[in-house]
């Protein structure tokens, strides 16, 4: 157990003085704005573009995977939106979001160095098949539904075209896709690139979680409604139980690639979650609280995970 929270520590730590701070000093949001930035468009995509180029392409192949995850993560985004639905008795637009929350975890700031840490190189493949995957399906169906509420949207096919344009132009997503094809062709830059690829990717993880916790230290804490317990269920412990019955119904598949799909479906709500809610402004309160509470509570739910993890408890077929 002390192993395990000597992985966990540093993660939730981070998180924890990046709240502190946030707590501490009146700096406007605003300041966060160039942090985000250097992690959405520079040291997230080193990151995961150095994962996916340095990994064999043949083991990047495996669509039962990316089927058994992808369902996992659509089952809690359906679950979820029907908890919003008949338990917060939201509109339908406000359980989308609530559907969002409850299926998209923090595989973005948390998930890579997260998985890399707990289960070693070996988890940077399905790490990085997760993201993508989880990302595509959720930044699709996501607008698609939340336009079919808007009245003023000019057409479905308009909105399919910006939902394609987001899925392409996504940095993440582009840089992913741009390391699965150096890794097919067998391209390795020059060493000083890759040295700078290199720092930048070792900046990810800390500079993410700094700006998490203050982020969500920067929220309005009101009241928590109805269906954000039920929501936060679902993303913590309903996920991952699905996901691992997936590795068994779908599989079988190697063990650090079955452990990095329960790990990622364990993470916290994302902080994504609260900035969409605000882009289409609706369900924006309970966004913030579903984030906070998250992410506090997973400090119980995840370090467990890892615990299952790393001592054999969790053992796939």
């Amino acid at each position: 157990m002390i192993d395990v929270l000597n992985l966990a520590l540093p993660y939730f730590g981070l998180i924890f003085i990046g709240f502190a701070c946030g707590k501490a000093k009146a700096i406007p949001e605003a300041g966060l704005a160039w942090m985000n930035f250097f992690l959405l468009y520079v040291s997230l995509p080193a990151l995961l573009y150095g994962i996916m180029s340095k990994t064999p392409f043949a083991e990047l192949n495996n669509p039962p995977f990316l089927v058994a995850t992808t369902l996992g993560t659509a089952s809690a985004f359906a679950l979820a939106l029907l908890a919003g639905r008949f338990i917060g008795r939201l509109t339908f637009r406000e359980a989308t979001l609530a559907g969002l929350s409850g299926g998209y975890g923090n595989i973005g700031y948390m998930g890579p160095g997260l998985a890399l840490a707990v289960l070693g190189t070996k988890a940077a493949a399905p790490t990085a098949l997760i993201f993508c995957c989880d990302s595509i399906f959720l930044f699709s169906i996501v607008p698609l539904l939340i336009a079919l509420t808007d009245r003023q949207h000019p057409s479905l096919l308009h909105t399919l075209g910006i939902v394609a344009r987001q899925i392409v132009f996504n940095p993440l997503i582009m840089s992913a896709c741009a390391g699965a094809l150096a890794a097919s062709l067998h391209l390795r830059p020059p060493v000083a690139i890759d040295n700078t690829l290199l720092f930048l990717q070792n900046a990810a993880a800390p500079v993410a979680l700094f700006a998490l916790g203050v982020t969500v230290a920067l929220r309005p804490f009101g009241r928590v409604p109805w269906e954000v317990p039920g929501v936060i269920a679902v993303k913590l412990l309903i996920h991952p139980l699905v996901v691992f019955g997936l590795m068994f119904l779908v599989g079988p598949f190697a063990q650090p690639w079955a452990a990095t799909a329960v790990l990622m479906a364990s993470l916290p709500p994302a902080l994504n979650v609260f900035v969409i809610a605000r882009q289409n402004d609706t369900w924006i309160e309970p966004a913030s609280v579903a984030v906070l509470i998250g992410t506090f509570a997973s400090v119980v739910t995840l370090t467990s995970v890892m615990w299952l993890l790393q001592t054999g408890r969790l053992v796939f077929p």
